[in-house]
């Protein structure tokens, strides 16, 4: 869940099929963060060397699987394990301080169905997960790219999603999140047109915020200040 100007920072990295879609920033962890992540990584860490992975053997028993792409800090991600002890989450993100702000978050709740990966989610989508093996993909708050010429580089595209399709099952739930409308109403036009999904809340509609979803400080600033916010639910259909 996090967010950066598009002006500031290092060169966007680039992933494996072209997409800028984030930009790596290289702040440091605190000491907090740092003994969490050093404790907790071989516990709870998982990697592209492990190669695809089969989630009844990582956490240990045959759960609903939620995956979070890009989960900033990690509250909300450790607010809806610590919700939910009978379904298991992987979360992804590229900046190690999230990193360890979420092991840290999984060491002091002590929650064990977490698993998180620390490298970019395209990786984490070609290579590590099987197919149909997802119950729910949860896209919250990505880079907005707000500026029309680097609309190109939002990680919500027509080819994404598609990518996404074939790791949920049949039924499962893509659940999206934005602050801002334009990039909102690009999410709502890709989901609409693409082959095998449909919108849960009928064509064309937003959903109200589901009650797993946790409402984060940075949305209740945005609330305070008038901003809007829009989910949007769609499901796998074949």
């Amino acid at each position: 869940m996090t967010k950066q100007d598009d002006q500031t920072g290092p060169e966007p990295v680039t992933t494996r099929r072209g997409v800028r879609s984030f930009v790596l920033r290289q702040g440091r962890m605190t000491a907090g963060q740092k003994k969490a992540y050093e404790r907790s990584w071989p516990k709870y860490g998982l990697t592209r060397e492990q190669g695809m992975i089969d989630p009844r053997e990582v956490f240990g028993r045959e759960a609903w699987l939620n995956l979070e792409i890009g989960f900033g800090m990690g509250q909300s991600l450790a607010d809806m394990a610590e919700a939910a002890p009978e379904q298991d989450f992987i979360g992804v993100e590229v900046h190690l301080a999230g990193v360890g702000a979420l092991l840290k978050e999984v060491e002091d709740r002590g929650l064990e169905n977490v698993r998180v990966y620390a490298i970019d989610a395209n990786e984490v989508i070609d290579f590590c997960l099987p197919d149909a093996g997802l119950d729910r993909v949860m896209l919250f708050f990505p880079d907005p790219w707000h500026k029309k010429r680097h609309h190109k580089r939002r990680l919500l595209q027509p080819e994404f999603v598609q990518r996404i399709r074939h790791k949920l099952r049949v039924g499962g739930i893509f659940h999206l999140a934005t602050d801002w409308e334009n990039y909102a109403e690009q999410m709502m036009e890709v989901l609409s047109d693409a082959e095998g999904f449909a919108n849960a809340e009928g064509n064309g509609q937003f959903a109200p915020r589901p009650d797993h979803r946790p409402v984060t400080k940075f949305e209740k600033r945005g609330a305070d200040r008038g901003h809007g916010v829009w989910d949007l639910v769609f499901r796998r259909t074949n």
